[in-house]
């Protein structure tokens, strides 16, 4: 069997009055004393004006914006005169000073770009690209010419007929040393400036 107990609620505060009931009745025909009408005009008159807010109109149609946060107006150029502002115990004393640790950061970045560059250029002129001076291309155009020669002249001497599995995989690479060279003198002389990379 349950037992059901009051709860008891611990309240610091007065209660407060009970909600009127249905049948109760406002007092009306309640008055003021106070002339609201003199108050307001007094108030007024005392009153300090109220300045517009700055905007600026940058269309035809006045579309406007907010004149302080658009850039156009001068404001923190008289950094150096912030002492006048706050001549004693200048809380901002540091105003506009990049602090230590983004200097040093800074000094950090900019040294290992200068080691990375260094890096990348001593790669370049290590892999850098020389120029065949006319004596050289020549005379490796005569000694690719030369070669060439003494492979056709093996070639020639080979027998007429090919009856066997040596003599025929011996002429499928004098014809394929044969056609490697003519390429390389025909791209040399194509070309006449030839770069050729250091190792």
């Amino acid at each position: 069997m349950l037992c059901l107990t009051e709860k008891k609620f611990d309240r610091n505060e007065p209660k407060k009055p009970p909600v009127p009931l249905r049948t109760d009745h406002p007092v009306m025909g309640i008055q003021s004393e106070k002339n609201f009408i003199n108050t307001n005009a007094a108030d007024v008159i005392m009153g300090v004006a109220k300045k517009p807010k700055p905007i600026y109109v940058d269309k035809r149609t006045g579309d406007k914006h907010d004149l302080e946060t658009s850039g156009l107006v001068p404001k923190y150029i008289n950094k150096k005169d912030i002492d006048f502002v706050f001549p004693l115990n200048n809380p901002c004393k540091d105003y506009g000073v990049t602090p230590e640790y983004i200097c040093k950061r800074n000094e950090e970045v900019k040294k290992a770009q200068e080691e990375y560059d260094n890096y990348i250029q001593e790669n370049l002129r290590k892999a850098a690209m020389k120029r065949l001076s006319d004596e050289e291309r020549e005379a490796l155009l005569q000694g690719l010419k030369k070669n060439w020669e003494e492979v056709h002249k093996e070639f020639q001497s080979l027998s007429v007929f090919i009856d066997s599995i040596p003599k025929k995989t011996r002429k499928q690479k004098l014809e394929q040393e044969m056609k490697q060279l003519e390429h390389d003198i025909g791209v040399i002389e194509k070309h006449k400036i030839i770069y050729i990379a250091n190792k």
